[in-house]
């Protein structure tokens, strides 16, 4: 597996994003929906990254920058045909990895409260991520789950 920085031109990537933010809004309330569309995945304070094996897209995941000492994970996703095969942890490892080598002191997230996150709650909590309190601009939410991590 290959983990580049990606620029979202890629018909793939687009198709993929596209899916993700379908798939969110049929998972979660408009209103509970924290998920970023391609122009918003394009700003300069986050980092986006797309996971490969040869020429087949797996994955993607995103650090965006809070502050100078803290990131947020953006749009974990893998793709349906890679599920269970180390995609998630691939990118999660790398994403932490990043996030230390910038100097960050916290990783935080949000994902669903939903049954369908489950599994990605499992893998933060493998990764030592811990529930908190909301952070950045977010409020309390039913359908919200907030995770941290200190580096």
């Amino acid at each position: 597996m290959e983990i580049k920085i990606d620029d979202l031109t890629g018909t793939e990537i687009i198709a993929f994003i596209k899916e993700h933010l379908q798939n969110m809004f049929e998972n979660s309330p408009p209103e509970s929906v924290h998920a970023l569309n391609l122009d918003e995945l394009t700003s300069p304070e986050i980092t986006f990254f797309s996971i490969w094996e040869q020429n087949e897209l797996l994955g993607c995941g995103a650090i965006k920058e809070l502050d100078k000492q803290h990131g947020e994970i953006k749009s974990m996703r893998t793709s349906t045909k890679h599920l269970r095969k180390g995609v998630a942890s691939n990118m999660l490892a790398h994403i932490i990895e990043e996030s230390k080598r910038r100097g960050y002191r916290r990783l935080s997230l949000e994902t669903g409260s939903m049954a369908s996150f489950e599994p990605a709650i499992k893998l933060y909590k493998q990764f030592g991520f811990e529930q908190c309190s909301p952070f950045a601009n977010y409020t309390e939410d039913p359908y919200s789950v907030f995770m941290k991590k200190d580096l």
